[in-house]
């Protein structure tokens, strides 16, 4: 078997034998698809492509985690089947998909079907199901996820509102993951209550695993392209997994030194580290150098082996992120878009502030969130929804803006997972499908669930002033000014009612903060 770098030095004998092209996208490396036990003659091809870094800016670690994957999985693969791999800087790269393929069917003269596997990306499934080939083309599962798109109507019908409990429900009944017949293993199905916790000083932060990979060629690569990029680039090795034995190293990690606490403190903040109990699988999952039930499966018995170590509630947490929600927001995004793309509830037209891309404001929380995202291209799940989301939605910034911040600068962000999660959960610029209520807070909240605030030069527990906290008259300005579209909402009738007894002169005071804030959020 071989790995080609160039159809020019195929030679013709072996052009001729080919009957079919199989494409692979940069997150399909999934060695384990059903595909390659096939023996027929048959050539897969794979980009990398100025078309997939250009259309949001992307961080320069993202692009070179998918690049140095893919290359070690078309090393691998290579060494199972025929693999035509077409580099960035390659003479015959056309850097659109539609016509690379082209390109190369017009060299292969017998080649009479085109396959490829589902693609997770709405625009990528737009390009190859609108595009004439010239010969049979034929669309095949991923085989990576739970649930394909096809269930849509079983497990989020859409004459009703989507829920992610029930949908969990259903997920775990279709699995059998922490089940005992038809009932939830501890008669619970959510241990939620019990998995937001501060993180206190004296409780020990596992070291990250480290993976030391040299990507100093594809690096210089990129610089020859100019390719543009934000973030903090790679000065010695790329610390991503970019294999399936990485990712499985990655794992294992978790499992032995977080999951025993990862529902604990999965909501938790600190500057004690970036990660804390958190796995980071997500850019081996949502490549699929890993699966999902794989990653499932390896906790439960963990769990199963360590009902001492590991408690309940701990692994129902991790299971329910990978088994409810990040199956939900993937079927959310099939079911809604492309209209989902659109969405904007609130007609936020704001600007994102410049310290966005460099990290430069007063702000701990959002200094701290937003220099870890650029120097490492990661934040967990509250980082991006309660500090860089929530001041996102309180500032009035536009979610298109917010869409291409978060999936340029997080690794493991592909939109069929970035776009719901943001512009849904995080913006609430659905007006309300995947989320009950916007998740949006004061410092309160923030002080609460970190350390931010004992940094910070603004004082949280004030409301007005040079000194007080932003987040705490934006808070109450948003809730003002959008009344009209919330006050119906059951979850914030208390809120606005404590609003309403406030005095006039407190309230305009606090609203006249926020405006001020509002005009210089660069100077934030």
């Amino acid at each position: 078997m071989s790995l080609w770098k160039s159809l020019d030095i195929v030679p013709a004998a072996i052009k001729n034998q080919y009957q079919e092209v199989r494409l692979i996208l940069g997150d399909q490396l999934n060695l384990s698809h059903s595909w390659f036990d096939d023996e027929q003659p048959v050539l897969y091809v794979m980009f990398e492509m100025q078309q997939e870094i250009d259309y949001v800016t992307h961080h320069q670690q993202k692009v070179l985690a998918f690049f140095a994957a893919m290359r070690a999985f078309a090393d691998v693969l290579g060494t199972l089947v025929d693999v035509l791999y077409i580099r960035l800087d390659s003479a015959e790269n056309q850097h659109d998909l539609v016509t690379n393929i082209q390109t190369i069917l017009a060299q292969l003269p017998n080649v009479s079907q085109f396959s490829y596997q589902q693609p997770d990306e709405y625009r990528l499934d737009q390009q190859l199901l609108n595009c004439d080939l010239g010969c049979n083309k034929s669309m095949v599962s991923s085989e990576h996820f739970l649930l394909e798109r096809s269930d849509i109507p079983v497990f989020l019908p859409t004459d009703k509102k989507p829920l992610m409990e029930t949908f969990y429900r259903k997920v775990r009944r279709k699995t059998g993951y922490l089940m005992k017949q038809d009932k939830p293993l501890g008669d619970r199905w959510n241990f939620d209550q019990e998995n937001r916790n501060r993180l206190p000083d004296d409780v020990i932060v596992p070291e990250p695993v480290s993976f030391k990979n040299d990507v100093t060629h594809i690096a210089e690569m990129l610089e020859q392209m100019q390719t543009k990029t934000i973030g903090k680039p790679v000065a010695d090795y790329l610390d991503w997994p970019i294999s399936r034995r990485q990712s499985r190293q990655l794992l294992k990690h978790f499992i032995q030194h977080a999951l025993p606490a990862f529902g604990l403190y999965q909501d938790a903040m600190s500057t004690r580290g970036y990660l804390l109990f958190h796995s980071r699988l997500s850019f081996s999952l949502n490549t699929k150098m890993i699966s999902p039930q794989e990653v499932v499966e390896a906790a439960i018995s963990a769990f199963e082996e360590q009902e001492n170590v590991i408690s309940l509630a701990q692994i129902e947490g991790f299971v329910r992120q990978i088994i409810g929600w990040r199956e939900y927001v993937r079927l959310i995004y099939w079911r809604e878009m492309p209209t989902y793309k659109t969405l904007n509830f609130f007609k936020f037209k704001n600007d994102l502030p410049s310290f966005f891309w460099n990290a430069e404001t007063k702000m701990k929380c959002l200094n701290a969130t937003i220099e870890q995202s650029l120097e490492t291209a990661y934040a967990h799940h509250i980082q991006r929804l309660m500090v860089t989301g929530n001041f996102s939605v309180l500032a009035g910034i536009d979610p298109d803006q917010v869409d291409a911040w978060y999936l340029g600068i997080y690794a493991d962000a592909i939109e069929w997972v970035e776009l719901p999660n943001t512009r849904g959960m995080s913006q609430f610029a659905d007006g309300g499908l995947l989320a009950t209520k916007p998740y949006v807070s004061s410092g309160n909240y923030i002080n609460k669930m970190s350390n931010y605030c004992q940094h910070c030069y603004y004082d949280v527990k004030l409301k007005t002033g040079p000194r007080s906290c932003p987040l705490n008259s934006l808070y109450w300005s948003f809730l003002v000014q959008q009344r009209d579209k919330l006050a119906h909402n059951p979850r914030l009738a208390v809120i606005y009612k404590q609003w309403d007894k406030r005095p006039a002169d407190e309230q305009n005071a606090i609203l006249a903060q926020a405006s001020t804030w509002l005009l210089n959020l660069d100077e934030i």
